[in-house]
Formats: structure tokens, C-alpha cells, sequence
């Protein structure tokens, strides 16, 4: 179906400009002022704004975790991002320790395939980097086009690796021109004060986030950032948090390194405080957890400088039933917080609109950005001739209230209960075909397509 957008104001990570858009075949044809050519469906977009599909690379659906899984599928998880102008996510699949990459691949295709609504790819987080892992990453990123690796400097037992370890596995994905992205926290400091603070009869979700002091993620993102100066492997830090480990970013361009790093809407606008409400706190028990206001203040500072790439969500939400597995101890709560479909609404109504960040800004770090660090640059992530036609309609004036009755997440409470947003998805579109229109979604799960990515090496 051929569809043309008229008057709209089209915003990208670098321009701003009133025009038409002509979308046939899944891709943007022609942008014009006052295009006279017939379409299937005409949309006027006359006052409001025209954005890229939003990027959201740091998702977790229907992942496993201390027994459960994260409560939004693939389906009920990429349905609710598209509501929120989210196009695209790129999930985690977990290798077992003791197995192969391509077993867990193939465990994780068993619950994507044919189940996403939206766009999709995947990040391999590699566990147990040996000899036969090390065989698998050329593999994986010429044929299956995943081009990323997660490594867990923290969950010793299940997920961590040594610096061993990832010493040989930044070499082997810098030869084949992948990256590496980490999650920076200190995992043995984190142990110690876990079983500290239970040891002291301390079991309430504050100790959650007193287990995780900022030291750990400084220290951890200092580490990181030196292993991978000294391989030259391209390095991605996730969900940044705080001041600390900004720093060890901005320390990093001292030597002209380049160090990616990408935080989450969350630690932008919450803070450690809401830890304090007894087990309510549970809803925001996360890893990295919140922190402090100030911390606040350096990430939006951090975007503005070009140190922070890309806002992110780390959705991994799971029911308040599921969140009770922890009442008698914080280290039992599953952690996750869902945001997969506030991040595109909330970024603008706080950045934007309180002048935080541009609306080129904006663009960029929710959708351009992802794109071309992950290999999807411009078939993703901007509007231009040629790309695909994922494209958010977006009413810049709206307000609303986000609540967990009115949201599409699989999750019983929202993170964000009656935060009043100003900016409203209107309408979605997914390689040009109307995916949400009048608060609907009109495609059906499988639509989402898997999208290999190109080598890292080729897009940064």
C-alpha cells in the first residue's frame, strides 16, 4: 500500500523541514514540498511532527530470570513499543554457560520467530568465552548478521566473565569487525555488600540500591574502558547510570578514545528515593538501580556533550506477583522496570519540552544513533529516500497521563503512574504500513521482521 504524509513537520538528527512524504514498497520514495502524486492512503500531518521510527536497543522479552520469565513476550512487548513510536528493538539472547552460542541463538528464535508485531535483532551476550565460543563469532556476525556481543562484568555464576575472558573475546569480535557491549558493574564489591547487609538483618529493596553503590559501576566503566583502549575493540557501555561512571567515559577522550555509552529514561527522571517506599520500592528494582539527583544532572549534561550516544529503556518488566518473590529479601526481587512504551513520549516531554535536550538531539539519541552503532544506518534510524518508511506521527501539543490501565505493556503497574506527558503518538507506521492509527494496531504479530545488521566496522 502506497501512503502519502502531507504538511508535516520532518525532524531527523540533523534537519527540520516542512515537506511531503511518498512511501510505496516498505521504503520512503520521494520528499517534496507539495507532492502531486496519488497514494492509497493520504495522511495530513499538517501541525505535527514527523519522526524516524524510535531505536530501543536494550530490551528484555521473554527472557528467563531466577526462575520466571519477563512478563511482555515478543509479541505483547514489540505491540507496546510501536504504541510508543518504537519500531525497532534489539533484544539479549543469554548462551548457558557450558553451551554454544548457536544453541542459545536457537533457544531465543524458538520464542522471537514469527511472534514480534515490530522490528527486531538480537545482541549475543556471551557467558563462556573458550576456544569453541571463540569459533562462533565470525559466524555470527557474516551469517546471521548479529554483530554485537553483550558481556556481565557482574552475576558471578550465571553470566559474569573474567577479564580473561574478555580480553580474548574483544580480540576475536575486533578481527571480525563487531563490538562489544557491557554491563559495568563491580560484581565481587556487589557480593560482598549483598550478603553484608543481609548478614545485618537488612532485607527491604533499599538494600538493593545500597548494594550497588556508585563505586561499582565507576570502577567497573574505568576497567572496561581500559581493556578496550588496549585491544582497540570498538566498546558500548549500557545503561549508564551515574556521575562516576560518566567520568570514566569523558576520561577515555583524554586519550582520543571513543567509548559508546547509553543510558535509560529512568535514570533520567527517577531517583533512588522512591527505594525508601517500603516494598513498593520493588517496582524500580533494577541493575544498575536509580540514583541521585545529581546523577541526574550529569546524564542530560552527558547527552548534550556527545558522551552519552543513545537513550535506551532496559525493558524487562515482570508482574507485581512476580516482584513478591523478594518480600522477605531484596535479592529475590526480579529486576526490571517497564518502559518499552513511555521512553519515545517521556524523552520528548521532559527533554524536549523543558529544553533539556534539541529536537535534533532528540531524534538522534532515540532512533539515528542506535542505528548507525549497530550496523542499521540508513536503512534505520532517519528519514531519507531509500530508507525504510518507519515513521512516527507525533502531535507535539497532546497531554496525557500514563497509567498502567491505559498502557499495552504486560505489566500490572507502571513505573510512571499518572506522570502527566505533554507529546502524543499519533500515528506509526512500519515499513509503510499503518501499524498504530486511532490508538489501534492494525498488523499482526509476525509482521516484525528480523534485520540483520552490517559489521560495526562499516557504520561508526
Amino acid at each position: 500500500m502506497s501512503v502519502l504524509i502531507k504538511n508535516g513537520r520532518i525532524i531527523t538528527a540533523t534537519d527540520d523541514y516542512v515537506a511531503d512524504i511518498f512511501i510505496d514498497d516498505e521504503t520512503v520514495k520521494f520528499i517534496g514540498k507539495n507532492l502531486l502524486v496519488n497514494a492509497d492512503k493520504e495522511i495530513d500531518a499538517t501541525d505535527k511532527f514527523v519522526f524516524p521510527g524510535g531505536i530501543d536497543p536494550h530490551v528484555h522479552l521473554d527472557m528467563p530470570f531466577m526462575g520466571t520469565f519477563s512478563s511482555d513476550n515478543y509479541e505483547t512487548g514489540t505491540r507496546a513499543a510501536l504504541f510508543g513510536g518504537t519500531t525497532m528493538v534489539i533484544d539479549f539472547i543469554l548462551q548457558k554457560q557450558g553451551n554454544s552460542l548457536r544453541a542459545a541463538l536457537e533457544e531465543w528464535q524458538g520464542r522471537s520467530n514469527s511472534n514480534c508485531v515490530g522490528d527486531y535483532s538480537f545482541h549475543m551476550a556471551v557467558t563462556d568465552f573458550n576456544e569453541n565460543t571463540k569459533k562462533e563469532i565470525q559466524e555470527m556476525i557474516e551469517k546471521e548478521g548479529i554483530t554485537s556481543f553483550k558481556t556481565f562484568m557482574a552475576y558471578k555464576g550465571a553470566l559474569m566473565i573474567d577479564d580473561r575472558q574478555m580480553m580474548g573475546l574483544m580480540q576475536e569480535v575486533k578481527k571480525h569487525g563487531g563490538l562489544i557491549n557491557v554491563h559495568a558493574t563491580n560484581g565481587d564489591m556487589i557480593d560482598f555488600l549483598i550478603t553484608k547487609h543481609k548478614s545485618e538483618g537488612q532485607f527491604s529493596p533499599l538494600y538493593h540500591y545500597l548494594s550497588q553503590p556508585e563505586v561499582t559501576e565507576a570502577e567497573a566503566s574505568g576497567r572496561f574502558a581500559d581493556m578496550a583502549n588496549y585491544t582497540g575493540c570498538p566498546g558500548y557501555i549500557v545503561h549508564m547510570t551515574c556521575e562516576g561512571a560518566l567520568n570514566a567515559v569523558r576520561n577515555a577522550t583524554k586519550r582520543n578514545q571513543k567509548i559508546f555509552a547509553e543510558t535509560c529514561i529512568q535514570y533520567l527522571l527517577l531517583d533512588a528515593s522512591l527505594y525508601e517506599k517500603d516494598f513498593e520500592g520493588a517496582k524500580w528494582v533494577m541493575s544498575p538501580p536509580l540514583r541521585e539527583k545529581k546523577d541526574q544532572t550529569n546524564l542530560w549534561a552527558g547527552i548534550n556533550q556527545g558522551l552519552i550516544q543513545v537513550v535506551a529503556t532496559d525493558h524487562c518488566p515482570f508482574k507485581w506477583e512476580q516482584k513478591l518473590m523478594g518480600k522477605d529479601d531484596f535479592s529475590k526481587i526480579p529486576n526490571g522496570h517497564p518502559a518499552i512504551e513511555n521512553r519515545m513520549e517521556l524523552l520528548f516531554s521532559e527533554g524536549v519540552v523543558k529544553n533539556k535536550i534539541t529536537l535534533n538531539k532528540y531524534v538522534e539519541v532515540a532512533c539515528t544513533n542506535p542505528a548507525k552503532i549497530f550496523g542499521m544506518f540508513p536503512q534505520k534510524g532517519t528519514i531519507a529516500v531509500g530508507s525504510d518508511a518507519d515513521i512516527v506521527i507525533f502531535d507535539p501539543k497532546e497531554k496525557h497521563t500514563l497509567s498502567a490501565k491505559t498502557h499495552h505493556m504486560n505489566v500490572d503497574y507502571s513505573g510512571y503512574e499518572g506522570w502527566e506527558v505533554t507529546g502524543k503518538v499519533k500515528t506509526v507506521l512500519l515499513r509503510g504500513q499503518v501499524a498504530i492509527e486511532n490508538n489501534q494496531c492494525h498488523i499482526e504479530k509476525g509482521f516484525g521482521k528480523f534485520i540483520k545488521r552490517k559489521k560495526v566496522s562499516q557504520t561508526i
